[in-house]
């Protein structure tokens, strides 16, 4: 049985696209890996929070910064062997004044963090989706500003040196998805399958079929 903890944000929680809510199991890329994986002696534990980053605090809601939980869920979801990190688009709001080299900085703490708390745990660190040019417009996401998009666009590259820095797995969501036309935010079902495809062929290129 190998032990796989998703930690991500609203596009690991499955929000719907110009909506609050949340697509149904089987929709949501962790759900997918999980329906898929489960018979072959995989656990997909599904730990996404909208709004999450990797190290800042929202402002206007609680428990949004990564690093304050993720060692919480590393021991209670213990003994784990691999966790899936996948952050740093909100991380892009201007609110948090960070540029790709910063997000990636925080996404490096998160690492630390399952090495410290998880021993020997694998990491697959995943890097965002990109968000849209048109994201800040109105109509959008107010969040966000006109330079969201291009920080967003070079956290394939930050996270990727953080990955060989620290020997961990990457992947990158942006070579396999985009974000909806409805929002420039998140994925809809499409992305979700895409996503859930390119991370499902990752773990069972370092696992295999079966498990144990």
């Amino acid at each position: 049985m190998k032990r796989i903890l998703c930690f991500g944000d609203s596009n690991t929680w499955g929000l719907i696209p110009g909506t609050d809510k949340r697509f149904a199991d089987g929709v949501r890329w962790t759900s997918i890996i999980r329906n898929d994986l489960e018979q072959s002696g995989y656990e997909i534990i599904e730990e996404g929070l909208c709004g999450r980053t990797t190290v800042f605090e929202d402002p206007d809601r609680i428990g949004r910064a990564g690093d304050k939980l993720l060692p919480v869920f590393l021991e209670s979801h213990a003994p784990l062997d691999m966790v899936i990190i996948m952050l740093g688009t909100n991380d892009c709001k201007p609110v948090y004044n960070a540029d790709a080299e910063t997000i990636a900085h925080g996404a490096e703490r998160l690492i630390e963090q399952v090495r410290a708390y998880a021993g020997n745990c694998r990491v697959l660190l995943i890097s965002p989706i990109e968000l849209g040019n048109d994201v800040w417009q109105e109509g959008y996401d107010p969040q966000f500003d006109a330079g969201s998009p291009a920080v967003s666009r070079n956290l394939k590259y930050t996270f990727a040196k953080v990955a060989r820095k620290h020997g961990t797995d990457i992947l990158a969501a942006s070579d396999h998805a985009k974000p909806s036309s409805i929002d420039c935010e998140h994925l809809d079902e499409n992305g979700h399958n895409a996503l859930a495809r390119a991370v499902e062929d990752k773990i069972l290129s370092i696992y295999g079929r079966a498990a144990s």
